[in-house]
């Protein structure tokens, strides 16, 4: 009989998949990132207990493309500075991505509040642009040109702030909302950069019912950069937490926060 795909993998397929995954070359992407200052209680209101505000309100937008063999990518990410137990770090809101293939590991695995979207980088000579859209609407967009080079930083790690969950199955999890506890996870990257620019230029947030982002505006701009850079990741689960707690901001992760109470219509499969 001919192979079923979807019947199981053997022990060595799996074992073979794991070992490849665990010997990914490094993979460089091109990248503008924007830091600022915003409003101090609009980042603390966006914060999940425990994580609560550092010492200054910052944002930061991080807009790359990676050029993989055959499967170019654009990822995004908006996020506010926040701490955890003596760690500082950064809280994403969302994380558009162009690719499916870029979702699922993030949101399954780690917890991270990646969509489907647009992603944008240009350059043409010295005039950059950069931009995330969903749903139509462009709703940051970097702008600016370069200005001069900036020495490379050493490599350096950075932490993200992720809660990985499961709605309930009856829409309630005894009231919880929840399948089971929530749980906090700390992702740590291990970052290196080959190139770094300085841009001159400004952010420009847009109004989105579905990425709400204006809500966090830019009071100070502390900088733009465009470079290229090499990440890897692992993720730690820290602790579980408060469902109740959590409940209030899951809609932080959804465009229809009721779509995950609705049960499937009757004599689906």
């Amino acid at each position: 009989m001919a192979r079923v795909r979807y019947g199981a993998r053997t022990g060595a397929e799996i074992a073979a998949a794991r070992t490849a995954g665990s010997r990914l070359p490094d993979i460089w992407s091109t990248g503008v990132v924007a830091v600022w200052e915003s409003d101090p209680d609009a980042v603390a209101a966006v914060l999940p207990p425990p994580l609560k505000p550092t010492g200054r309100p910052l944002v930061r937008v991080n807009i790359s493309k990676v050029d993989l063999p055959g499967y170019p990518l654009g990822a995004g990410s908006f996020a506010v500075a926040a701490a955890h137990d003596g760690v500082e770090g950064w809280y994403p809101l969302v994380m558009p991505m162009t690719h499916e293939r870029a979702l699922v590991g993030g949101r399954e695995v780690f917890g991270e509040p990646k969509k489907l979207g647009e992603v944008t980088v240009e350059r043409e000579d010295l005039v950059v642009r950069a931009a995330l859209a969903r749903h139509g609407i462009e709703f940051v967009e970097v702008r600016g040109a370069v200005s001069g080079p900036l020495p490379l930083p050493e490599p350096v790690r950075k932490t993200d702030f992720y809660f990985k969950f499961l709605p309930a199955v009856d829409g309630s999890g005894g009231g919880s909302g929840f399948d089971a506890d929530p749980v906090l996870v700390h992702c740590v990257r291990n970052e290196k950069v080959r190139k770094l620019e300085r841009i001159t230029g400004d952010v420009v947030l847009r109004e989105s019912m579905y990425d709400p982002v204006a809500d966090l505006p830019v009071r100070e701009l502390v900088g733009i950069t465009i470079g290229e850079k090499t990440t890897d990741q692992k993720g730690t689960v820290v602790e579980r937490v408060d469902a109740q707690a959590l409940l209030p901001y899951i809609h932080q992760r959804y465009d229809d926060p009721q779509q995950i109470l609705d049960g499937p219509p009757e004599g689906s499969a």
